[in-house]
């Protein structure tokens, strides 16, 4: 496995992680919230600049775009 690939790995579960105590739910929960939203999508589209945000911003994007595709946390 590449370096970048371990990198983008180590990244999505640390985000998934906040997003999951941002929105009180179970990690779980929140994998496959952002799964079924397109969360996870946007960043493997967007990694490149996604992890050079804060945690807390990422996370906040990461919720705007499962927002924008149908999800509801709030």
């Amino acid at each position: 496995m590449a370096r970048e690939e371990r990198n983008m790995i180590g990244f999505t579960v640390a985000l998934i992680s906040e997003f999951a105590s941002r929105y009180g739910v179970e990690t779980r929960q929140a994998y496959a919230y952002m799964k079924r939203y397109k969360g996870l999508e946007h960043l493997r589209q967007h990694y490149a600049v996604l992890h050079t945000q804060s945690f807390a911003d990422t996370v906040e994007t990461m919720a705007q775009v499962c927002a924008n595709n149908g999800g509801g946390l709030r």
